[in-house]
């Protein structure tokens, strides 16, 4: 988090045209999101609250006073925590201190730090995370900052405990961690319960304080004014009031010592500015006194035994052609394999007996590290069963990779998912629901509009007569559906997106350490204009279909664009409980609008699949692109191998929302 006055941040997530104003509030406390710091560190915060303290000459003259009470050396590893858009960072590398490196947990300022990094040539990294969770070593960092009032934003005073705790094992001994807090006794005094500003010559603020129930913490609100677009945004949030002898008591709680004030920090304004809570700040130091961690000694061998779960190629799968296993499928199969064993250090076995699979993984429990769920056709290749193998490994207790059951629940669902992304203003095309007892029904949108059975993957039952341009082709796809691919489940009628189709693939573990592959669309262009431009069931499983020579390629979007799309996804990353991997799918409007289609937990993995493709863009081979799944399951889940022994230690999962 960076830097926040008593002024609130803006919402990261693109908004409607029309934006909600509360009117009068009695109590603002009532209104307070608790995870309110989670959304809103994005350009208008830049503006409404940021400005007042980021500009060179302020940043200059604090890392001067910071340099001179920390008596930094260039050499010094130094950890920038709620870093924002690395202000602070970036002045320390021009100063020439080497191993600089800034967490947050918002990606809008994160990229823009990058950016500013790159742009400056400056050896700074920066990442986001969760400062409740550092996805650091112990004994890593010299000096932990954390400045600018990015301390006390959350709901609990465990929480704020915990950052401590975390700062305190990742410091060597002797260590330091400097804190620039706001001064809570004076603002419980001071503070301005109405003021407005103008931002420049287009934005002016609004702003509402009072204190909570419990006083311990000021609660704010701001309404942020467009002159011609109105209102942009009215948005709530509370930081907590930490006195001198409170935030001394919190230090010690975590166990740290030689702890002192080393002074205040008062901010001016040069065009009146509300100061909010950067009025008056206080400065702390504390210092970790303990012995060093213990040093795990390297393994002669390192060997992580791994078991691979696949479909059974000996049972009918109704999604594929001719419901079998064909020598294509086979030859997926032995592509995995081959690559597998390019991997040093690991140990593959491969279960695809269903069987005795329950039988198999008893007899193997306590024998292997982890295992790799590849098994996306399901338990008994009933795709509705997916999540069964991942809820048969929880029972058993053992490790593995990808998404767990509820998620893959949810996301089997295209309607249920529709509602979510809804709920968190994340476009979808406009859609109806037809139950399998419906004899009528409403059609509230126009044609065209593509027909899709709501439960399922693999774009089973998805065809080009699924787009349909009247009533009647819209009730012969929905037969289709029914009678030849046999589904008695509810059917989604969505309106058909004409604009690009495009695929976006994430690896990882957002919002600590992920990677958003580039951005894919389907090039359409070899197929006759008669047949609608959609990525079915044709492309994926008929080689004689003209849809086969569809390809994928780097998608060529707006930058504002891009980033919205991505955003989106890491959002829904972590609200849907994805892990490890995901696929998200999107299409625009004819205007070139993004709008959610599905979310693909453990999408598909085979060498020629979308992740694949969108991997090979990004420079990875295929065998690079499972490595950097089991990394990602491997760091998640903190197995390490130690003397040839298995050794797990489990992270505890804190909720994606961090700062």
């Amino acid at each position: 988090m960076m830097e926040k006055s008593s002024k609130e941040k803006p919402p990261q997530r693109r908004r409607s045209k029309e934006t909600k104003c509360f009117g009068p509030i009695p109590h603002l406390e009532e209104l307070v999101p608790p995870d309110w710091w989670g959304r809103i560190f994005n350009s208008l915060y830049l503006k409404t609250d940021a400005d007042l303290v980021d500009d060179q000459s302020t940043t200059s003259r604090e890392v001067d006073m910071f340099s001179r009470i920390l008596k930094l050396s260039p050499e010094d590893k130094i950890l920038d925590l709620c870093c924002g858009q690395g202000r602070h960072s970036l002045e320390l590398a021009r100063r020439g201190f080497k191993y600089v490196e800034g967490l947050d947990r918002s990606h809008y300022l994160i990229q823009r730090a990058k950016s500013s990094a790159k742009k400056d040539g400056l050896n700074v990294r920066f990442r986001e995370g969760d400062a409740r969770k550092l996805p650091y070593p112990p004994d890593t960092f010299d000096v932990v900052l954390i400045l600018g009032n990015s301390f006390g934003y959350f709901d609990t005073i465990q929480d704020d405990l915990r950052v401590l705790e975390e700062i305190f094992r990742v410091l060597k001994p002797w260590g330091k961690v400097l804190i620039d807090v706001a001064d809570g006794e004076y603002l419980r005094k001071n503070f301005q319960t109405r003021s407005w500003e103008w931002i420049d010559k287009n934005y002016f603020v609004c702003r509402e304080r009072s204190l909570s129930f419990d006083g311990e913490r000021l609660i704010s609100r701001e309404v942020i004014t467009h002159v011609e677009k109105g209102v942009v945004a009215d948005q709530f949030y509370a930081e907590r009031l930490y006195t001198k002898e409170s935030l001394t008591q919190l230090l010690k709680t975590a166990a740290f010592s030689s702890i002192s004030l080393e002074g205040e920090i008062s901010s001016d304004s040069q065009r009146n500015q509300d100061l909010g809570m950067m009025e008056r700040r206080l400065i702390f130091t504390a210092v970790v006194k303990r012995e060093w961690a213990p040093t795990k000694r390297k393994p002669k061998e390192v060997v992580k035994r791994v078991i691979v779960i696949l479909g059974d190629p000996s049972k009918p799968d109704t999604l594929k052609p001719c419901s079998i296993f064909d020598d294509d499928d086979l030859y997926t199969i032995d592509q995995l394999k081959s690559s597998l064993r390019e991997l040093k250090g690991y140990q593959f076995s491969y279960l695809g007996n269903h069987d005795n699979l329950i039988q198999e993984l008893m007899r193997m429990k306590g024998k292997i590290d982890f295992v790799l769920n590849l098994c996306d056709e399901g338990y008994n290749n009933d795709a509705r069963k997916e999540l069964h193998i991942p809820a048969l490994l929880e029972m058993l207790g053992m490790p593995y990779t990808g998404s767990g059951p509820q998620c893959l629940a949810y996301c089997y669902d295209k309607s249920l998912v529709r509602g979510i992304a809804k709920e968190m203003k994340i476009p979808v095309p406009k859609a109806f629901f037809i139950k399998p007892e419906d004899r009528t029904f409403e059609l509230s949108f126009g044609f065209p509009v593509i027909v899709k059975p709501n439960f399922g993957d693999s774009s089973f039952g998805i065809t080009q007569r699924s787009v349909a341009n009247s009533v009647e082709e819209l009730m012969d796809a929905i037969s289709e559906i029914r009678e030849k691919f046999g589904y008695d489940k509810p059917i989604l009628v969505e309106e058909f997106l004409t604009g690009k189709d495009l695929s976006v693939g994430v690896i990882g573990s957002p919002p600590e350490s992920y990677t958003v592959l580039p951005i894919t669309e389907e090039d359409y262009s070899e197929l006759p204009p008669e047949l609608p431009r959609i990525c079915g069931y044709e492309a994926k499983w008929l080689p004689e279909s003209l849809y086969w020579n569809v390809e994928s390629i780097p998608a060529q979007l707006p930058g504002e664009t891009e980033k919205f799309i991505v955003e989106c996804c890491l959002n829904l990353f972590e609200r849907l409980e994805c892990r490890d991997y995901c696929r998200f799918d999107w299409r625009l409007d004819a205007e070139g609008n993004p709008k959610l289609l599905e979310v693909n937990p453990n999408p598909g993995w085979c060498w020629d699949g979308h992740l694949a493709k969108m991997a090979k863009i990004a420079g990875m081979s295929y065998t690079e692109m499972l490595a950097a799944i089991l990394r990602a399951a491997e760091q998640r889940l903190g197995i390490q191998i130690i003397d040839g022994k298995r050794e797990e230690r489990y992270v505890i999962k804190t909720s994606p929302k961090a700062v």
